[in-house]
């Protein structure tokens, strides 16, 4: 429950929502207790008295009755309806969902069609039937407002229990002897509460409303009982020479209804499992830098990027994930850097943070500084980053749909990220589209820059995406596992492509992959990473032939060699670290052979060989420790 109420109270519609509406209702329960007059006594030698008048603080009506009891006991009334039918609606509409989506066939359709026909009368329509059916009065307004709303329930819960029915949990309480009505109240029936929740709270507030409305209509509550509808409706008539009459029951009308609508946004964001992990407000444009410690080195003047002692973490709730912790990367014009490691291990964090692309919150860059053409892009302003971003550094995700809009065509994004960074004519951003799709080896690209994403295949679509990271010739392109779902045709393709385009233009290219394969073919230099750091780097060769750190050593051991015969495909034993419960030392040793006890028992520095060679391990293999400068 804390948990919930920090969620919801992050978003600050919702706590405003939540105050308002708690006080209203405190002040609805206490009414009872309060020093009012008796709402239903009229006193016509009174009437229309002004507010703040001897006669009261908010005046009286047309019969003389003081406003402010008036609306106190409309308002309690009025929020007790409204609930209590937004409690049948969900209750009657949930279990019509939970068994037509439980047990589907013909007792599905036969539910389902009618719900589909009382769906298909306008609701507001269908109340004023049933009203007129059952007679005016407010519990007969109550039975009308949610039997209206039923329909809604059902189908929003019938929807979910279908997705739900036939899953495997299901399928083993029935072979663990459960009946069918205890399946759908113990298992079906936790998993749509959320569901249940969220659309009470949302539409608690129409409910409301439209008790109102049929009250004001002369429907609901009869005289002398007040609700806020019929104080609505009994004013109307001095609406021009009393307007305040109108004004106070249309304005707690208001209130009450926004404010249960803000809440019930909240509910529904504090609910959903996928804002959970992070705070509801969108993420920030650039991630949060606030270092711990403020160093002024001397910026490198021969690399294309440079990552200097990078740490970036993960702040959810009380939990600290320490996703890339002292990350050092350099990178030399037209160089290929290869970035490889196990999934988890920091390689797509470490990337992001260089042009602050890690989504804050919850991602916090906590130290290092990161080097472009003399400046800092850790200290740059927005204005200054976004002209870096997709201009002289690019991004070639894994999923290219990550960056293709579905409801634009290839071509008018090509166009837009020309656009975006040259001042162009649109004539001139078509061509200069069409170029790059010839560049990429789209076959027939004057009829593919009119398609949709989803008219590509994987392949065409991760061409498109290398298409836009070519747009404004930049110097440096990060590619995050651009092949990894491709098959090996077309990976061969992608990788043959980026390595001429690296020839011809001159291109700095970091390589993320955890194919071996890969960086063998395409890069000049590898890091590996292993629980958010750097623990081996060197020339492609030395890392592959004579790897240094024991994990890297062990990678290279899980990789099956085609024309070597038979051996044993050895297993690193074990799991990698989680990253918010770090070890002081090094985080490796709980998985390696060689760990000696003053492995764990301080960090670990990097040690840097004659040959360029550096690692992070006090046991290393294939070199001689001597060596060590």
């Amino acid at each position: 429950m804390r948990d919930f109420l920090v969620l919801l109270t992050r978003n600050r519609l919702a706590a405003f929502g939540l105050v308002v509406m708690s006080a209203i209702i405190v002040l609805s329960l206490v009414t009872p207790l309060l020093p009012l007059a008796n709402p239903d006594v009229t006193n016509t030698a009174n009437r229309f008295q002004l507010p703040f008048s001897s006669s009261g603080i908010l005046g009286t009506d047309h019969l003389g009755r003081d406003l402010l009891s008036r609306v106190l006991w409309g308002t309690r009334l009025s929020l007790a309806v409204g609930f209590s039918a937004a409690f049948f609606a969900a209750t009657i509409g949930a279990a019509v969902g939970i068994i037509a989506g439980f047990y589907g066939g013909w007792l599905d359709n036969l539910i389902m069609r009618g719900v589909d026909m009382l769906m298909a009368f306008p609701y507001i329509l269908l109340a004023l039937a049933i009203v007129a059916a059952l007679g005016p009065g407010l519990m007969n307004a109550l039975i009308a407002v949610a039997v209206v709303n039923i329909p809604f329930f059902a189908r929003n819960i019938r929807g979910i229990t279908v997705s739900i029915a036939n899953k495997e949990f299901i399928e083993a309480a029935r072979l663990g002897g459960m009946g069918d009505l205890r399946i759908m109240v113990g298992e079906v029936l936790p998993n749509v509460l959320p569901t249940i929740v969220i659309a009470v709270s949302t539409t608690v507030g129409w409910m409301i409303l439209e008790t109102a409305g049929l009250s004001f209509l002369g429907l609901g509550s009869q005289p002398p009982q007040a609700d806020l509808g019929s104080m609505l409706g009994e004013a109307r008539s001095a609406l021009i020479t009393n307007p305040y009459t109108s004004v106070v029951p249309g304005l707690m009308i208001l209130v009450v209804v926004m404010a249960i609508n803000l809440l019930g946004d909240g509910v529904r964001d504090a609910l959903d499992p996928r804002l959970k992990s992070g705070a509801l407000s969108r993420p920030s444009a650039t991630t949060l830098v606030r270092r711990d410690k403020q160093d002024n080195p001397i910026p490198p003047s021969d690399l294309a990027l440079s990552l200097s002692s990078i740490s970036t973490q993960f702040r959810i709730k009380n939990r600290t994930f320490k996703a890339v912790s002292d990350v050092t990367l350099h990178i030399r014009p037209g160089e290929c850097l290869g970035i490889i490691g196990e999934s988890g291990s920091g390689k797509s964090v470490a990337a992001l943070s260089a042009t602050r692309l890690v989504a804050s919150p919850p991602g916090l860059i906590t130290n290092g500084q990161v080097w472009h053409q003399g400046r800092d892009l850790l200290s740059v302003d927005y204005e200054s980053l976004r002209q870096v971003r997709g201009n002289r550094i690019s991004y070639i995700f894994q999923d290219p749909l990550s960056t293709l809009h579905p409801l634009y065509t290839v071509g008018k994004q090509l166009s837009e990220a020309i656009l975006t960074h040259q001042s162009v004519d649109k004539h001139v951003s078509r061509q200069r589209a069409l170029d790059l799709l010839h560049t990429v080896r789209i076959p027939n690209p004057e009829k593919r820059f009119d398609s949709y994403p989803h008219e590509l295949s994987g392949g065409m679509r991760q061409r498109i995406g290398i298409a836009m990271a070519l747009a404004n010739d930049p110097e440096i392109i990060i590619a995050d596992e651009p092949t990894t779902a491709l098959d090996v045709t077309v990976q061969a393709q992608i990788l043959s492509l980026l390595d001429d385009l690296r020839s011809e233009k001159h291109i700095s290219i970091i390589f993320i992959t955890h194919d071996f394969g890969v960086v063998a073919q395409l890069c000049d230099r590898v890091a590996v990473m292993y629980a958010g750091q750097v623990i081996e780097e060197g020339v492609t060769n030395q890392i592959l032939t004579q790897p240094a750190h024991p994990y890297t050593a062990r990678l290279m051991a899980c990789v099956p060699e085609l024309g070597k015969g038979r051996r044993r495909l050895e297993a690193i034993p074990g799991l990698p670290p989680a990253v918010d419960n770090l070890s002081r030392g090094c985080a490796f040793a709980p998985r390696c052979a060689k760990a000696k006890s003053a492995c764990e028992l301080s960090p670990i520095s990097s040690v840097e060989f004659p040959n360029g060679h550096r690692v992070r391990c006090l046991h290393p293999e294939n070199v001689k420790t001597g060596a060590a400068t």
